[in-house]
């Protein structure tokens, strides 16, 4: 059997001193009762009579004399408020502003102390969890969008205090929701693009094995249509396993070596027969020297192969594709960078277009996409690519004069 004891404090006293250390603690405690402090008097009594205890300490008792336990002092609530990692405001009995952290004053421009908390946020879903808080003496919680600050999303608890005051905590979720919807619509979306081919396939499958099931020159052009169905629903599941892969590694930096100029070359080599087929004159300016930067170089090379392919896919029938490299600086001309622009004379894009072309299946014209064989995820892989690099794309365009899209990134020492 087993149990759990109590054991009190033990004292060590050297037999010379018992007498001497007797008659100290009698004399402390006593000047406790006359109101000096007994505690202090005890750690004197500790520091000249050489004793220690020798086991747990006793449980602090409450210094209130109604046996409350004590209080946070302001400066202790000030040290908390500022403390917190979201914003924080502390409303005193009268419901202004007593304390508010650096948070919600990057929140609220005009908060101020003292001064309601209407002056900070007017919502009413607020001000009656805020009422309820003080009225029932209980935490609230209350979510609402702000319109005065771009429609920014948030969660308040409302935590009653002692004095009496009360604590509000601001819990942005804004970038969370949205991170859900682009979840959602990437859903969907993913849903769409493989069950279009999908009930392609499934149509014509059903049709050979029914009415065309003894035609010949059916069978030759359905087999056709649903090959190239599959070439692209393979298309779509291996661009999504490459932007699933990217985003895995998004937080590891590489750090080799890679010669633009070598990889611009090869990716060029490999889309001349593409570039041929659609009589595009394909033209490459190199750096004089090696242009190196830091990278992944499969990683790069599917960026380079995406822009230059997209080039050739959407710029103008007969047109050119031009490719150059120039050294340039970033960060306040602190640190190097190459830029590595793909430029085609296409018909452009219109600018309400641009801001989105790197959302996940975003495409300016859908029918010509999925005609080109495009998935709607290559900008968005280039995008991660990028972020991955510490790098970035710059899309300018022009209705009827082309597009420009132009990667940076940082140089190595040679």
């Amino acid at each position: 059997m087993t149990g759990r004891s109590k054991i009190a404090p033990m004292i060590t006293i050297s037999a010379a001193s018992g007498l001497v250390l007797l008659a100290a603690v009698v004399f402390f405690l006593s000047w406790d009762l006359a109101g000096a402090g007994g505690v202090g008097g005890l750690a004197l009594a500790a520091g000249v009579f050489g004793w220690r205890p020798s086991g747990p300490a006793e449980p602090r008792q409450a210094d209130n004399a109604d046996g409350a336990a004590p209080g946070p002092t302001p400066s202790d609530l000030f040290e908390i408020i500022h403390a917190l990692d979201i914003a924080a405001i502390v409303l005193d009995a009268e419901r202004k502003i007593a304390v508010f952290n650096r948070h919600a004053a990057d929140l609220f421009p005009s908060i101020a102390a003292g001064a309601p908390v209407g002056l900070a946020t007017r919502n009413p879903d607020l001000m009656v969890s805020i009422d309820r808080s003080i009225t029932e003496g209980r935490s609230e919680t209350a979510e609402f969008t702000e319109r005065m600050l771009q429609g920014r999303r948030f969660i308040v608890t409302s935590t009653p205090l002692s004095g009496p005051r009360l604590l509000l905590q601001f819990r942005d979720t804004s970038e969370q929701e949205r991170l859900a919807q682009l979840r959602a619509d990437f859903i969907a979306n993913a849903s769409h693009e493989l069950r279009t081919p999908l009930a392609s396939i499934k149509g014509f499958i059903e049709t050979l094995l029914g009415p065309a099931r003894n035609d010949e020159a059916a069978r030759t052009r359905f087999l056709g249509i649903m090959a190239t169905q599959a070439q692209r629903m393979n298309r779509i599941l291996d661009d999504l396993l490459s932007l699933s892969r990217i985003e895995m590694r998004a937080h590891l930096r590489p750090e080799g070596p890679v010669d633009m100029n070598d990889l611009i070359a090869q990716v060029i080599r490999g889309l001349e027969p593409l570039a041929q087929q659609a009589d595009i004159a394909l033209t490459f300016t190199p750096l004089p020297a090696a242009g190196l930067v830091r990278g992944d170089r499969d990683e790069l090379e599917q960026v380079m192969q995406n822009l230059i392919h997209n080039a050739i896919k959407y710029g103008r029938p007969s047109g050119t594709v031009t490719v150059t490299i120039r050294e340039r600086v970033r960060g306040g001309g602190k640190r190097g960078a190459l830029e590595v622009a793909v430029t085609d004379d296409g018909p452009g894009i219109a600018p309400e277009h641009l801001p989105r072309l790197t959302e996940r299946f975003y495409r300016v014209d859908t029918a010509r996409s999925r005609e080109q064989g495009g998935t709607g995820l290559g900008l968005a892989i280039v995008k991660h690519i990028l972020n991955r690099h510490r790098g970035e794309l710059d899309i300018t365009s022009e209705i009827g004069r082309g597009s420009r899209f132009a990667v940076v990134l940082e140089t190595m020492a040679t």
